[in-house]
């Protein structure tokens, strides 16, 4: 994730789960679909780095899923970097490395990470600027390996429009609270993927009006 802004607590919510974990519900609920879509899209094998894991609770799961691909997750905040080790150490798979700290959307970090199979990130460009999310897919298409994957999850405008009441209701609470943040266009991220050396493989409709992208590098 970015520098810590001033979110409305309903953006990064989670809870003493036991054992050092923190647990989101709202990443609980997510965690299924994202990694059906991960199963189809990645590579079956390499190396995954996942952006700003949160808990640590998508990464459990994942490399479960996808057990010859090696995990590298990461977040900015000591707390969550934390609870994904107590996720790591409470799973059975051998194939989670330790957290390391991370801040994607800034300039050059791809030089630490390159060759990645798979990269992947979740509700999180709603959640930093423009700026910041068009450095993350730039840097990210770096650090991809030739045909690498890129997959984004989260909630999105379409066509410059939200979907729903509560969407509507969460970017206007995410806007005032921090007027460069809040969701971004569909179009947006598709022509920033472009930039980004990536060809745009899927657009997925997912659960509760949200996003997956996946893309793949090809120069």
């Amino acid at each position: 994730m970015s520098t810590p802004r001033n979110l409305p607590s309903a953006a990064s919510f989670a809870e003493d789960h036991g054992g050092g974990r923190l647990f989101a519900p709202s990443a609980a609920r997510n965690i299924e679909p994202i990694a059906d879509v991960l199963a189809h899209h990645a590579p079956e094998q390499g190396s995954a780095l996942e952006i700003a894991s949160g808990t640590g609770q998508h990464v459990a799961v994942l490399a479960e899923r996808l057990p010859n691909l090696v995990w590298q997750p990461t977040d900015i905040d000591a707390a969550r970097l934390a609870s994904i080790n107590a996720w790591a150490s409470n799973s059975s798979t051998p194939n989670i490395l330790p957290s390391v700290a991370l801040n994607a959307t800034q300039e050059g970090w791809s030089a630490r990470y390159t060759g990645q199979s798979l990269i992947t990130l979740t509700n999180l460009l709603h959640l930093i600027s423009e700026k910041e999310a068009r450095t993350l897919i730039r840097e990210a298409g770096q650090a991809l390996a030739l045909q690498g994957i890129l997959h984004i999850y989260g909630p999105f405008l379409r066509d410059g429009e939200t979907t729903s009441e509560g969407d509507a209701e969460f970017n206007t609470k995410l806007r005032a609270a921090d007027p460069d943040i809040g969701y971004k266009d569909d179009w947006d991220v598709i022509d920033w993927i472009h930039t980004a050396g990536m060809d745009l493989v899927q657009v997925i409709e997912m659960p509760s009006n949200n996003i997956s992208f996946v893309a793949k590098r090809v120069f």
